[in-house]
């Protein structure tokens, strides 16, 4: 990819120089490991707590593993077979992301789009862009080689080159404004403590026109199901693991008013589309109501094509919620 350019995390002023030090305020963006490490110390220190937690319960998990054939299958296989559940509906959703957004963005981009891959992960997704011809950015605030961006080492033989990565924060991206074509939020939109800001600096990053995708990330139609769900979540998790792992004050959930606001605050036009992840998960609503437990998650692709500036004053703010893809014919699966 063209040569990125980058900005300090902490004043935002543009760092110069092959040091990439700030100017204003001091902050050297180092490399090591291959890793770009844009966490200023005091954000560090503030996340700490949260990267120690996750990383013991992703452990725990199963979601490392020393062996390539792991990170090259995924998402379509969990060759441990730890999560092999959960890695089948991301691979439903990439396969839909792939027909239905992938193939009508591309069309703009012959020579590949500059893609922010944001809460990267192992870099999965980073890997797919890349085979399609894309230039990926992954960041993440995790870097080990397991379940982080160290993991993208497992992908690196396999492309003609390698990507960069960044250890950052989604509110404080190191990027310069309006260097890619396509952001998304892979299972990660959720882990924002304030949406707007998050939304706010993905859109700064963006050229126009452009795209925003959100996939994997759990909706619900009423938001105290979603405030059950955390509530559930966290004492699940002081019961396993001895912590609430709520240091960190994530947003969890999406509604139809949180995507409402965020398209007014932005002149959005949110397209809401709805994978088929089969049967037993369509009827996963009516199990719910049967037995009168909460509303369960959903997990749908949520896509804005962003206008040029002109365009986006005149645009209607919209969410729409397009009726599911891939379904047999016939069924009709509501809320």
């Amino acid at each position: 990819m063209p040569s990125l350019r980058l900005q300090c995390p902490a004043c935002r002023r543009a760092l110069s120089g092959a040091q990439r030090v700030c100017s204003g305020c001091g902050f050297q963006l180092l490399e090591q490991g291959g890793i770009f490490r844009a966490l200023t110390p005091d954000r560090q220190l503030a996340l700490g707590q949260f990267v120690r937690e996750y990383e013991l319960v992703r452990g725990k998990e199963g979601r490392w593993s020393s062996s390539s054939e792991y990170y090259l299958e995924l998402p379509f296989k969990d060759v441990r077979g730890h999560n092999s559940w959960q890695w089948s509906i991301r691979a439903r959703t990439y396969r839909y992301l792939e027909r239905h957004v992938l193939s009508q963005c591309e069309s703009a981009y012959p020579g590949g789009a500059e893609v922010l891959d944001v809460g990267a992960g192992n870099c999965w997704l980073s890997f797919r862009m890349a085979l399609r011809g894309h230039r990926p950015v992954a960041i993440d605030l995790l870097d080990n080689e397991g379940d982080g961006l160290g993991a993208a080492r497992h992908y690196f033989d396999h492309l003609p080159q390698p990507f960069q990565r960044f250890q950052a924060e989604m509110d404080r991206l190191p990027f310069v404004s309006e260097q890619f074509d396509i952001v998304i939020f892979n299972a990660s939109f959720h882990y924002s403590v304030d949406y707007r800001k998050t939304l706010q600096e993905a859109l700064r990053c963006l050229r126009r026109p452009g795209h925003v995708i959100i996939v994997d990330s759990p909706f619900y139609w009423h938001d105290q199901s979603g405030q059950t769900m955390v509530e559930e979540k966290r004492a699940a998790f002081q019961q396993k693991y001895g912590f609430r792992s709520d240091s960190m004050r994530s947003c969890e959930y999406l509604t139809p008013g949180v995507l409402d606001e965020l398209a007014a605050a932005f002149m959005l036009r949110w397209r809401v589309l709805k994978p088929w992840y089969g049967l037993n998960w369509a009827l996963r609503p009516a199990r719910a109501r049967l037995l009168r437990r909460r509303e369960p998650s959903k997990f749908f692709v949520i896509w804005a094509t962003v206008p040029p500036g002109d365009h986006a004053s005149r645009s209607r703010a919209t969410t729409c919620f397009i009726p599911q893809t891939g379904c047999p014919v016939g069924s009709v699966f509501g809320r």
